[in-house]
């Protein structure tokens, strides 16, 4: 019988060790589509990194951003299947499968950033979060994705007739199409990374979307008018996998939901100093910022609240949205 030198024997168990140990540790790629250093980006490296902590090493999370992985509605279906574990993406992209989600994307739903924040972090939340399992994935946490407003390449905008015969990219998501509609404009569904190149063509003569989006996708560089009518606070939504979260287990799945709601406030003081940034940034691009009295593009709304508010309990959920404090 073959014996080992005994130090060749302790070499080899400990090799043995380290590869048990390498391997122990379960690495989820998370995809975003904005660009490294967004806030969403760095807040879902945070939470990787307390997820990391909170589990002593055996999870650790390799966020993919600028839409390596695919744009948005492409990366919803592959983390449904399991093929990506982690994903960060707006409640628009999920379009009316969830419909107490596609209650956060009725325009006006939200006063301000305090009323979101007040909604979004107490039961209603939770509430809502609860609803994305029907769909193939878990949703652990909200992040903050700003106020949305139009923007174009040819005047600025004052009231809804100044949106009449425009054509605007709108997310993949009939609410916001039929948002544009009501507002006389031509909604025009698209990919995010394809709306440089359509305002540049003229295929499209603006978009809609935040500050810190306007800026980092180069969009002022092509649509020099921005108008805070501020038509939309689109809450950003942390997800796992249902095929991934349903191999964890009880007390995995606990510290994984802790690790994403402790990444919030990191996730919203970034997005505070970004959108300062992003502000200044596309003014002095020579970009035209103007003010909105919002008041014509509200009352505009009936129709969408009437076509997507139909049931007993979502016109609940609207009710107690809107009858927050905050």
């Amino acid at each position: 019988m073959f014996h080992l030198p005994k130090l060749a024997a302790t070499a080899l168990v400990a090799a043995s060790l380290m590869v048990s140990t390498a391997s122990a540790q379960t690495v989820l790629r998370s995809s975003d589509t904005h660009p490294d250093g967004y806030p969403t980006v760095e807040a879902v490296k945070h939470f990787g990194e307390l997820l990391s902590e909170k589990t002593d090493g055996r999870y650790s999370v390799e966020v993919f951003h600028s839409a390596q992985l695919g744009e948005e509605k492409d990366t919803i279906e592959q983390t449904q299947f399991g093929v990506i574990d982690l994903n960060r993406i707006s409640i628009g992209a999920f379009g009316t499968q969830v419909p107490e989600a596609t209650v956060t994307q009725l325009p006006y739903i939200f006063r301000s950033a305090d009323h979101f924040h007040a909604v979004l972090d107490g039961p209603i939340g939770e509430e809502i979060l609860a609803a994305f399992d029907k769909v193939d994935v878990v949703a652990l946490a909200f992040y903050d994705g700003g106020a949305r407003s139009f923007y174009n390449s040819g005047k600025p905008i004052n009231s809804p007739a100044d949106l009449a015969g425009m054509k605007l990219r709108v997310m993949q998501s009939d609410i916001f199409v039929d948002m544009v509609a009501a507002l006389g404009g031509n909604a025009t569904p698209m990919p995010y990374g394809e709306v440089y190149s359509g305002i540049q063509t003229g295929v499209i003569d603006g978009a809609e979307n935040n500050y810190p989006s306007y800026d980092t996708a180069g969009h002022a560089e092509v649509a020099k008018y921005y108008s805070l009518d501020e038509h939309l606070m689109v809450p950003e939504v942390l997800v796992i996998s249902k095929v991934v979260w349903d191999g964890l287990t009880p007390e995995d799945q606990a510290l994984f939901r802790e690790a994403a709601k402790e990444s919030v406030a990191k996730q919203r003081e970034l997005w505070s100093a970004k959108e300062v940034e992003s502000k200044a940034a596309v003014e002095a691009l020579g970009a035209t910022i103007n003010e909105v009295d919002k008041q014509p593009f509200i009352d505009a709304m009936g129709p969408v609240y009437d076509k997507y508010v139909t049931d007993a309990a979502l016109k609940d959920l609207v009710a107690r949205i809107q009858a927050t404090e905050g």
